[in-house]
């Protein structure tokens, strides 16, 4: 699967479901867009009582957990074989570990509304690695042109034509080089786990343990014990892992097996839409009018980014 939302799960064919699900496919992409766009926002009120380590562990154990429990309820076993046990330790940190650490630690310094639309320029940084390290996706006039408007719309975010003032360099450099690392995970899982033979869920639930272990090795190593356990900032680790990165996974898998990966990838679009509206009717973030003029602009370049030739 080559979606570009939070959960960044192997690209590989979901098992097609045996009944139709009971709940209508609009209805459970809605609910994959609010979960994902409130994403940043748990994020957010996470890193108030834990260290951005720390939150990504809770986060990985969480979802873990969901995975494993839907594994059960299916009688999925874990993928065998060292080869994919290996290509999976690569694609958990690259699509798991590193991005979901990068995004806690940007928002330390910057606003979930920012963290965000930097999510949304993940098409964008596909297309442009398309372009050099996948032969068979040669881009078109209208692909390429979709790449530079985007980028234009990341520098109006960042308010460029400004001198990027009061932009916190450091935490927005964080969150672009994480939504940076979902395409290079992408590309990676294209060229060595696609066919493997093994189902989604069975991957997909190996590649989030062996993050939460990477994580586990981590995070004592940068980070102490917690001295007391806050309950909003523990709720939104909670709500992040098992929402935000188990259940989010779920209804995807229904999405792209019952409208195509197409369709499912639409979701990126709500994404910072969403992400934005949280950020500032719940956290009071302000809202400069560069946000989301730049954010529009940059959706749109995404959107054309997507368009595959002959269409």
């Amino acid at each position: 699967m080559t979606t570009a939302t939070p959960s960044r799960t192997p690209a590989v064919a979901p098992d097609l479901p045996r009944s139709r699900p009971r709940l209508d496919w609009r209805l459970r992409f809605a609910a994959l867009s609010l979960i994902w766009g409130f994403s940043f926002l748990l994020i957010k009120v996470g890193t108030d009582g834990f260290a951005p380590f720390q939150v990504t562990l809770g986060r990985l154990v969480f979802g873990t957990a969901v995975l494993a429990a839907a594994m059960a309820v299916k009688r999925e076993r874990l993928p065998r074989g060292a080869r994919t046990w290996g290509h999976l330790t690569v694609a958990a940190f690259l699509l798991n570990a590193l991005p979901f650490s990068l995004f806690a630690y940007s928002e330390l310094t910057i606003p979930s509304t920012l963290a965000g639309i930097c999510n949304a320029t993940s098409p964008l940084w596909g297309m442009a690695l398309s372009m050099v390290a996948l032969s068979e996706d040669r881009p078109t006039r209208v692909r390429v042109a979709g790449l530079g408007i985007g980028f234009i719309g990341v520098l109006t975010v960042l308010g460029a034509w400004q001198g990027f003032h009061g932009l916190d360099a450091k935490g927005t450099a964080m969150a672009l080089l994480a939504s940076l690392s979902y395409p290079i995970g992408w590309i990676y899982v294209r060229r060595t786990l696609a066919g493997n033979g093994s189902s989604h869920l069975s991957l997909t639930g190996a590649q989030l343990l062996l993050a939460t272990v990477q994580l586990a090795i981590v995070t004592p190593l940068f980070t102490s014990f917690p001295a007391r356990f806050s309950l909003l900032p523990l709720l939104a680790v909670v709500a992040l892992g098992a929402l935000g990165t188990g259940l989010a996974v779920l209804i995807q898998y229904g999405l792209v097996a019952e409208v195509g990966p197409t369709t499912a990838q639409m979701v990126t679009y709500f994404i910072p839409v969403i992400a934005t509206a949280a950020g500032v009717a719940v956290l009071g973030e302000s809202l400069a009018w560069s946000t989301p003029v730049g954010a529009v602009i940059v959706l749109a370049g995404a959107a054309l980014t997507q368009v595959k030739r002959g269409t």
